[in-house]
Formats: structure tokens, sequence, C-alpha cells
């Protein structure tokens, strides 16, 4: 069993940046990041590899957003450059029992609690 606690969500202007830390109880191999804005469906943010050798992002984040991780300390990161008030959400970290990187959330094992981050305009 693999607990995840996610931090450092908080309330920023756009524009603005916000790094969110996942830190893991125990190994974790692929690893991701979701989000879920109120009354919204959960999607997809980002995703890592055990290695750090492959990385995906979604659209809606790509070029402002970048995932990575410290396997020293089981913990993986999300850097979120030039927010704006779409990606406020509860962000999620999630983690596979395989390397492989996945996009969709029925592929990840374990999830953490979330954490809010909210971009004012």
């Amino acid at each position: 069993q693999v607990q995840l606690v996610e931090s450092g969500g908080g309330f920023v202007q756009a524009g603005d940046s916000l790094t969110l830390s996942c830190a893991a109880s125990g190994r974790s191999f692929g690893m991701g990041w979701f989000r879920q804005a109120q009354g919204k469906e959960r999607e997809f943010v980002a995703a890592i590899s055990w290695s750090a050798s492959s990385t995906y992002y979604a659209d809606s984040v790509k070029g402002r957003f970048t995932i990575s991780r410290d396997n020293a300390k089981n913990t993986v990161y999300l850097q979120m450059n030039s927010l704006k008030p779409e990606d406020t959400a509860v962000y999620y970290c999630a983690a596979r029992r395989t390397n492989q990187i996945a996009v969709k959330d029925y592929d990840y094992h374990y999830w953490g609690q979330g954490t809010q981050v909210t971009v004012s305009s």
C-alpha cells in the first residue's frame, strides 16, 4: 500500500507560479497529476515514468506545467507557471504499480487526498 500526500496548493493571481509536491510513503512507479474543477469530471494533467525518462502532458497545460520527481525522496512535483483562472481545481497525485505512464485515472492504483489550487483573475 502506498500513501500519497499532496501539498503546495493555494490562492494565486493569474500569471503566477505554484509548485505542488506529492510525497509517497513507499516506492511508487509511474506517477501522475489529475485535477477536478467544481462541477466537472476529473481530468488528466501530467504523468511521469519512474525513471523520469518519459513525461506526458495534457494539451491544456503543455508548455506551462512541468512534472518531475526525486526518487530518493519518493516525491513528485508539478511546477505550474503562467497560471490561468481555468486552472482552478483540486489537484490529485496518483501512483501506479507499473513503470509506464498513463493518462486514464483508472490506470492508477493509489490516490492522494488532493490540494486546492485557486487562480484569481
